[in-house]
């Protein structure tokens, strides 16, 4: 197997350099594991918040888990995407060239509100120091993880997972997946079926075969 980089530089070779009609197609990809993410509670959710001191970096990541947007999408914000009379946030040109709204929140967009009176953005919603230009992924990166060491969270997670959660999160709730998949911006429904995996509503729903066995030894009282 190859490397999914190494079999795009050889299909584009084969049919844009060499002009065959060799079959590209049959060049396979390299086969990987799919792992599931891990999934924020609300309660580490909220604790992230209450970590992050900065007002600015505060309100980054609760926009980005408000709507469940990717990194890029929040840092690219401008401060006319942000439309209070419809109570929605315009992601402009997002993952697949394509533009779709999310909803605000009320309590966001009470942060918002703090947040352009304090800092008086004019262009970009959360612009960089340097410039006036959007944070740079790797500042994003850096806000998430002071937040996530200040809120003394041990898992494995990172920027994208604020997206992982809200969209989990919703599905708990009892948001319909389709509503999900739009909000998100998925274009295959399937993409947003691996929520129905980490969903904890899903796994709770489903009782395990070891609690519906007749004859069980018995427990001791102490750990009933």
């Amino acid at each position: 197997p190859y490397s999914e980089q190494v079999v795009c530089a050889l299909r584009f070779f084969y049919r844009e350099v060499l002009k065959t009609d060799w079959e590209v197609r049959h060049i396979p990809y390299q086969k990987t594991g799919r792992r599931l993410p891990e999934i924020l509670s609300p309660e580490e959710v909220a604790a992230l918040f209450k970590a992050t001191g900065n007002l600015k970096h505060r309100t980054l990541l609760m926009t980005m888990y408000s709507g469940g947007l990717r990194a890029s999408e929040v840092t690219r914000l401008r401060v006319s995407d942000i439309d209070r009379q419809r109570s929605v946030i315009r992601i402009e040109q997002g993952k697949g060239r394509k533009d779709r709204y999310v909803m605000l929140s009320s309590y966001l967009r009470a942060v918002l509100q703090e947040y352009e009176h304090a800092v008086h953005p004019t262009t970009v919603l959360f612009p960089s120091r340097a410039g006036g230009g959007p944070l740079s992924p790797r500042s994003l990166h850096r806000i998430f993880q002071r937040a996530r060491r200040g809120a003394r969270i041990t898992k494995h997670v990172y920027p994208y997972s604020l997206r992982h959660a809200a969209a989990t999160h919703l599905l708990e709730s009892g948001t319909n997946l389709r509503v999900i998949q739009l909000l998100l911006g998925h274009r295959s429904l399937r993409t947003t079926q691996l929520y129905t995996q980490v969903a904890a509503t899903q796994l709770q729903g489903t009782p395990s075969p070891l609690d519906r066995l007749p004859d069980l030894p018995s427990l001791p009282p102490n750990t009933r």
